[in-house]
């Protein structure tokens, strides 16, 4: 682990000290935010987030494994399309018989083994397989394609690759056996390729045989009892501060970063945003039809059934809104994960009301900006009073900020609540500075949440982590006194129209309020007098018509005149990433295209 281990070395000692923060307490609520807010308002845009429960120094392998003792036979994952459920000791067996194979064609600690695929049930037992082996899981997007993925397999060296056989019309082993043409000569597993010298495995899923492969099956199979009780003694030796995970950032900006998390990162994550979720107190059964390659899926999702006992139900391999809706119905969810498009997608659904949501009245929404009037039509026609947002970054682990069940209805659609458990948060300037309260700045947030690096790129890792551990967000955000945090817009997504900061999202929450709108993105394009103009791209809703003048018209009552949109532009649908996250960068490319403002180069 070379460069990576001896960048994350010299900060484990001040990732844990900077967990630990001074204790409140508290009457209204046995886990509540605790700040000066009650006492008094807060006058600096710095604050903490605290609560009865201590950080939990322990594996993802040892979690599971006393959530297996304390109740066997409860159920613990569905997956719903394919018809496999498993209670957790069966999936407990499942895991360590796939870690024992994997240790017994040569795996060790340490090494970086990637999974590349949709929702299926061997992405879950891939993951607590590396954990309990104590690999480092390296997710691949199921949508990368062949320039990507040689480059995430080489950029982290993994020794060995889980794969899917395809994905919405994309040829999995034809993209590896282009970058890996060795498969059709080399033994299953000892591949010997000239673009990855460190790569030696590939394991696909499902029974069919392929060229130079081995099947997820045989792995499971060559596991033996020496390998089992190998994998047993190992939970005692594994360290929660071990990396376990790398993600690659999107990497619209550049080269994909390997984002590097610990144990400590995500089970507490998973841990911390579960108790506001009631989590811990109640019977939990939570639909997840967010990707597990993404922390949402893979932390809040997973996780959540070593750290809290839950059973997780996947819907479908990727996103189906009439799948996750009947779901929920018929597994009798209590708790909903989504990003805003797909919480949209299903509430237009035609048959929407046909579906039963009498079970439900938690979940997530969270990826990106949560429309006000979604968030409220998810709490009263899916049932889902107690809906939180939560935001944060791949590099937090993910979760940063939330609301609570019982935060104010105001605050809960209108903000990204108050911050976790044991994190700190800060608004600053330019000059880095800490700015006052209801001033907008760079939202930056410090615990335990923080990634360990960037894998093997210090530099990059110390362009967003301060000497005191402050990672920088690059998200713009107010903090008003009672510690409650808007996020405004991305620093990289702020328009400057004629000398005038603009942010999308502000203009985005005001067409929500449209009644023929379904959906909208706000960008900005390039003008030659202003720098920079407003494109507002919207989505109707079913049956709806409307024109461009009846928009800005709209807009002209509701704002400010320099944040009316000079462009209109309606769509049918918006670029998304396979999150669900729309791709902003690809719509202001299109529109600039569109609009022929491609030659324009502002003063």
């Amino acid at each position: 682990m070379s460069a990576a281990s001896q960048h994350i070395k010299p900060f484990l000692k001040t990732l844990f000290c900077r967990t630990r923060v001074d204790r409140f307490h508290w009457k209204p609520s046995k886990y509540r935010y605790c700040s000066n807010a009650g006492v008094e308002k807060l006058k600096w845009s710095y604050v903490h987030g605290n609560d009865s429960q201590p950080l939990l120094g322990i594996t993802i392998g040892k979690a599971l494994q006393n959530t297996v003792e304390r109740n066997p036979t409860k159920e613990a994952v569905v997956f719903y399309d394919d018809g496999i459920r498993k209670t957790n000791e069966q999936f407990l067996e499942d895991v360590d018989q796939f870690a024992a194979g994997l240790a017994n064609i040569g795996l060790k600690r340490g090494d970086r083994i990637g999974i590349w695929g949709p929702n299926r049930y061997e992405w879950i037992v891939t993951q607590y397989a590396s954990a309990r082996l104590g690999l480092i899981l390296v997710n691949i997007n199921p949508q990368y394609k062949q320039d990507e993925l040689e480059y995430a397999l080489r950029k982290v060296g993994c020794k060995a690759l889980i794969s899917a056989i395809s994905h919405q019309n994309q040829d999995y082993y034809e993209m590896l056996f282009n970058i890996i043409p060795e498969l059709a000569t080399d033994h299953p597993n000892d591949i010997k390729s000239h673009l990855l010298p460190e790569f030696k495995t590939l394991i696909m899923m499902g029974e069919s045989k392929y060229r130079g492969a081995l099947r997820f099956s045989e792995i499971s199979e060559a596991g033996g009892n020496k390998e089992r009780d190998y994998i047993l003694d190992l939970q005692d030796k594994l360290q929660f501060d071990d990396p376990i995970n790398i993600q690659f950032t999107s990497g619209t900006t550049g080269s994909p970063k390997g984002v590097t998390l610990s144990h400590h990162n995500i089970t507490n994550n998973s841990h911390t945003v579960g108790i506001r979720l009631d989590y811990h107190q109640r019977e939990s059964r939570i639909c997840c039809p967010v990707p597990l390659y993404h922390c949402f899926g893979m932390v809040l999702g997973s996780l959540s059934i070593c750290m809290h006992g839950a059973c997780v139900v996947f819907p479908a391999a990727s996103f189906k809104p009439e799948a996750t809706l009947q779901a929920v119905q018929d597994e009798k969810c209590t708790s909903l994960y989504g990003v805003p498009t797909m919480f949209i997608d299903m509430l237009n659904h035609p048959d929407f009301n046909n579906y039963n949501f009498s079970s439900l009245y938690t979940g997530v929404m969270a990826g990106s900006p949560c429309p006000i009037e979604v968030m409220k039509e998810v709490n009263t026609k899916m049932n889902m009073p107690e809906v939180i947002v939560c935001y944060g970054l791949t590099e937090t682990s993910p979760v940063t900020f939330s609301s609570f069940r019982d935060s104010p209805i105001e605050k809960r659609v209108s903000t990204i609540g108050l911050p976790g458990s044991h994190v700190e948060a800060k608004v600053i300037n330019e000059n880095g500075d800490i700015v006052r309260t209801n001033v907008s700045g760079e939202l930056c947030s410090r615990g335990y949440t923080t990634m360990l690096c960037y894998w093997e790129d210090p530099d990059k890792t110390d362009d967003v982590i301060s000497p005191a551990r402050w990672f920088r967000t690059g998200d713009i955000a107010v903090i008003d006194d009672e510690g409650y945090c808007k996020i405004v817009g991305r620093i990289k997504d702020m328009i400057i129209r004629g000398g005038e900061n603009v942010y999308p999202t502000e203009i985005e929450q005001i067409l929500y309020q449209h009644p023929k709108v379904k959906d909208v993105q706000v960008v900005g394009v390039p003008d030659q007098r202003l720098g920079e103009e407003i494109c507002a791209c919207i989505e109707l809703k079913s049956g709806e018509s409307s024109t461009a003048d009846e928009i800005i018209e709209y807009c002209r009552q509701q704002m400010a005149r320099y944040k009316v949109p000079r462009y209109v532009e309606f769509v049918d649908r918006y670029p998304l990433t396979v999150t669900g996250k729309v791709m902003k960068f690809k719509i202001r490319e299109d529109m600039v295209q569109k609009l022929g403002l491609q030659h324009i180069h502002p003063h």
